[in-house]
Order: structure tokens, then sequence, then C-alpha cells
């Protein structure tokens, strides 16, 4: 999701399904982004620093030649899938698609990975990788939608993935870029599935500290930013 802090979307009634996840599942009470504009968070996400990136310019600006999530799980065990992109690893913006955020279109040295697994989000998405990163359009993101557009969108098309993480040993994540720059970039992150502890953990985390978890939880040696970050614990049953 994108640019709304945390007391706008946590306890909100414009977003009745994220809060149902977050009461039924887990919440990470005191998470923030890392820096603003959105591609910087994106970046921090996924290779565990902003790379010096302080804008939200295209690719052709910022190539990046640094481990990311998706070079330590190669041959399509990593996946983006993102909505209104209009053709596969696109690098300009197209109607509803950002470039900016689709991070893995920033990382040189994916060789033809990017043009393999970095899809359109279609009608029947793939969601079989170890990791998969889902990002929807600027209207369902909310960064040009409302929140209510936004919650509608997770509940329509990821309802059936939430039920099919509480028997099985997969994790859904839901979190935001940034924050709209007046609320010291707290942002809401819900994580759900079957190991998840209930209710709402204030251990303060952030975009580096996600990565250090997804990549401690694939047995992956964590690097930059996510090396010194600490997983986060709270939210787990075992």
């Amino acid at each position: 999701m994108e640019n709304k802090d945390y007391s706008s979307v946590v306890g909100a009634g414009s977003a009745p399904y994220i809060n149902q996840l977050g009461h039924r599942y887990g919440l990470a009470s005191n998470y923030s982004a890392i820096s603003h504009p959105s591609l910087p968070n994106y970046i921090a996400l996924t290779s565990g620093s902003d790379q010096g990136i302080s804008d939200d310019s295209d690719p052709s600006s910022h190539r990046l030649n640094v481990p990311s999530i998706f070079s330590q799980l190669p041959g399509g065990a990593s996946r983006s899938l993102e909505q209104g992109m209009p053709s596969n690893c696109a690098t300009g913006d197209s109607g509803g698609y950002a470039v900016r955020h689709n991070p893995e279109t920033y990382y040189t040295n994916l060789g033809r990975e990017c043009s393999r697994y970095n899809v359109p989000f279609g009608a029947k998405p793939d969601l079989s990788a170890r990791f998969t990163f889902v990002t929807p359009n600027l209207i369902n993101d909310m960064h040009d939608g409302t929140i209510a557009e936004g919650d509608q969108w997770i509940q329509a098309h990821l309802s059936g993935y939430v039920t099919w993480t509480t028997t099985h040993n997969s994790l859904l994540i839901v979190t935001t870029d940034e924050d709209d720059s007046s609320h010291a970039n707290h942002i809401t992150t819900i994580v759900v599935g079957a190991h998840v502890k209930r209710g709402p953990d204030s251990t303060r985390t952030s975009h580096y500290g996600l990565l250090r978890t997804l990549l401690d939880s694939f047995n992956l040696s964590p690097f930059a930013g996510a090396a010194a970050a600490a997983p986060i614990t709270g939210l787990w049953t075992s």
C-alpha cells in the first residue's frame, strides 16, 4: 500500500478488512518506513539499503548492481506481480502502473529473471513462488485512490490466499511504503499466517527488520541494513 499513515488505517471504518486481519492475526504496531519519497522505501525493503536514492526516478537513473531478495531467490523462487503493468518487467510508467513501485526492475544483476518473473497481476495470479511481491495499481494501492478502495482490493484479490496461509507454512504481509510525511513515517504492517500470534506487537521495527525476517525465514544470509536489523520475533506463536 501507499502513502497512508498508521492512524489513518488502523481502527478506520474505511478499512474493515485490513482491520479484521489485524485483529485476527498480527499487527506490527510500531513499524516505520525508511524515508521519502516512495522509491527509497521499495529499494530498502528489498535490498537492505536505500542505495543513496532520494527521488522516484525510473530504473535508467538508478542501475543497482547489489544483492536483493530477488537475487537471493533466483529461478522463479521469487516473483513480482504488478497490477496494470503493460508487459513483463516494464521500466516506464503506464496508466495506473508506476515503475517506482516495482523494485525488481532496478536491479541490473538479475539477468533474465526480471523479464521472466516480473509479470502483470492477472485474473489468476500465481502465488506459488517462495517469495512474491504484489503491487496494486495507483488507485488500488491507496496512492491515488482511497483507503476504502485499497481495502476492498486486498479482500477481493487476496482473501483466498489468506485462507490458504492458515493451513500452510506461509505468510501474507501487507505493508505500506511510507506515510503522508506528517506522522514520523509510522505505517501499517499486518502479518497473516498459521503461526502468527493474534494481536499487536509494539516492538520497534522497520522495512529493514521485515527484510531480515524474510531472509531468516528462507535461511538466507542477511545483507546491508538487514544484517544490522533485528528480525521480527514478537508476532509468532512458535
